[in-house]
């Protein structure tokens, strides 16, 4: 059994590159089918022949980041029995999650009012798994005395802000690597919610 693609398949994952390509340039709305299709190398028309709609395809691309971000978090918490270094885990899995992806990241949080409203309840979804497992990872280190906070959910809240930013601003060219951005994001995120 063949486990390459197959040409619709590869025609579908190009259309949605050329997509990621085009709505971080000219964001959502400023991006037509056109621009999609030539960013792809094909007609205006192989756009709707494998994709719904230009919206359709921007739900694609949020619902694939948003879960792979869901993961992210979820394989950080994982990774220990130790709220202390779950969160440390968390904070630099999630920052180095924007800066590897920031170009779809970016689109994953400001593009998200062109979803059609069920479109955009699927993401609220995943959004709020993710909103879910940051706070229960703050108040678990809470309740075992590991992290003092006086705010647990204001706090996971600054967790997730600080990790979502980094997509606005974090540059290939810039000053710091992802790994680099990892490590700080890590600390930040201990001193964040009052690792003992």
């Amino acid at each position: 059994m063949s486990t390459a693609p197959s040409r619709a398949e590869a025609t579908r994952a190009r259309l949605l590159d050329a997509a990621v390509t085009a709505f971080s340039a000219k964001g959502f709305h400023g991006t037509t089918t056109r621009d999609i299709a030539s960013a792809a190398g094909m007609s205006p028309a192989a756009v709707y022949v494998h994709h719904r709609s230009k919206e359709d395809l921007l739900f694609l691309i949020s619902r694939a980041g948003h879960q792979q971000a869901l993961d992210v978090v979820r394989e950080a918490r994982a990774s220990s029995a130790d709220p202390v270094a779950q969160v440390a885990a968390v904070g630099r899995a999630f920052a180095e999650f924007h800066a590897h992806h920031h170009t779809v990241a970016r689109i994953l949080n400001y593009e998200l009012a062109a979803l059609s409203p069920e479109h955009r309840a699927a993401i609220d979804e995943l959004r709020t798994g993710i909103d879910r497992e940051l706070r229960a990872l703050v108040a678990d280190g809470v309740a075992a005395g590991a992290f003092d906070t006086p705010d647990p959910a204001l706090a996971a809240t600054a967790l997730a802000s600080m990790g979502i930013d980094i997509a606005r601003w974090y540059r290939e060219d810039g000053e710091w690597s992802p790994a680099q951005i990892g490590d700080y994001y890590a600390d930040l995120a201990l001193r964040l919610v009052g690792a003992r």
